[in-house]
């Protein structure tokens, strides 16, 4: 069952996501609410698992991990040999402790994972996939397709009102 959540939630849920540094003082203000109503409401929410961490959005350019790239692969449900079985979802959380993963999908279509990988450059990414995650078993094929230019990469939900509207961040907290 989907937790009850009211425009003053929701308010919230849009402020937080934008800038998490914000005191709850500053968003009371913002939303015309008092200060132990936005606690008790945030305290709820991460209870709830709504709100699950609080995080710094990181420049990977200048962290020198600026080469991005997406991986399709294709899984092997039994090994030729012994008729060992694989499972998607194993091999899917083993590809996921790779640091230089930062996503791991399991999808539909021809394709069964899609991964995406943050690194130094194209050749480390090469590396990445001949080195590791080729070698990691179960995983018949890849299909790399790398990032020439990213318009929009962001972690921020669109968050609709009880009326069904999504209310743009930007526009409702102004400027401060």
């Amino acid at each position: 069952m989907e937790p009850k959540l009211d425009d003053k939630d929701l308010a919230i849920l849009r402020i937080i996501q934008s800038d998490c540094k914000l005191t709850a003082k500053q968003i009371a203000r913002k939303i015309n609410s008092p200060i132990t109503t936005v606690f008790a409401k945030i305290k709820r929410m991460e209870e709830l698992g709504i709100i699950k961490a609080y995080r710094a959005v990181l420049d990977p350019q200048k962290l020198n991990c600026g080469t991005t790239a997406f991986i399709l692969a294709s899984v092997t449900y039994r090994t030729k040999d012994d008729g060992t079985h694989f499972s998607q979802r194993g091999i899917a959380e083993e590809i996921a402790k790779f640091p230089e993963v930062q996503e791991v999908h399991i999808i539909t279509g021809d394709w069964d994972l899609l991964i995406k990988v943050k690194a130094e450059n194209v050749d480390k990414i090469g590396k990445f996939v001949v080195d590791k995650l080729r070698l990691v078993k179960g995983i018949e094929k890849t299909l790399t397709c790398m990032v020439f230019e990213t318009t929009k990469e962001t972690t921020e939900i669109a968050i609709e009102n009880r009326k069904g509207q999504v209310k743009v961040v930007s526009q409702q907290l102004g400027k401060s």
